[in-house]
């Protein structure tokens, strides 16, 4: 008895494994189906030689200003308010900033007494006190200006008022 049930899982084994088998043939039909998929994709992108630009959005402008730059100089544009002075114009030269408006005081009164009409602006963002030295209208008088002052304030530097 032991012998046919041997033989009995021996032909079904070798039933199992004879049936199962992969030809050729259908190897290469599926191939050359992959082949035929792909020469399909890459044919319509040849004859599209236009292309593929994202659509343009509009948006509306929101306050920007720009500044001219033509010469470099770098210039940062804060809001700021007036605490002491006169008042700024458009390209003002900073020459200290400071987190306690006392300091900045002292500065401003360091610079009065050179000759300078200097002012305190606050820059709220930044919770800071500019220390301003010179104020101008146009740009290449304020660079001037800044040139002159880093022989004292090398850290000096150009603001532009945001309104």
């Amino acid at each position: 008895m032991k012998k046919y049930t041997l033989l009995c899982a021996g032909l079904c084994a070798a039933i199992a494994f004879t049936g199962c088998k992969s030809s050729e043939s259908a190897y290469k039909k599926a191939y050359e189906k992959a082949k035929a998929q792909e020469t399909a994709q890459v044919e319509p992108q040849q004859q599209q030689n236009t292309p593929v630009v994202a659509p343009v959005e509009e948006k509306p402008v929101t306050e920007v200003k720009i500044v001219d730059n033509s010469d470099n100089v770098k210039v940062n544009q804060e809001k700021v308010q007036l605490v002491s002075g006169k008042g700024l114009k458009a390209f003002s030269v900073v020459v200290g900033s400071f987190t306690i408006q006392a300091n900045a005081q002292a500065e401003q009164q360091r610079l009065c007494d050179q000759g300078y009409d200097a002012q305190i602006v606050k820059n709220e963002q930044g919770n800071s006190f500019r220390v301003v030295a010179t104020t101008f209208d146009t740009k290449a008088e304020a660079i001037n200006s800044r040139t002159q002052l880093r022989s004292k304030y090398p850290a000096a530097w150009l603001l532009y008022q945001v309104q």
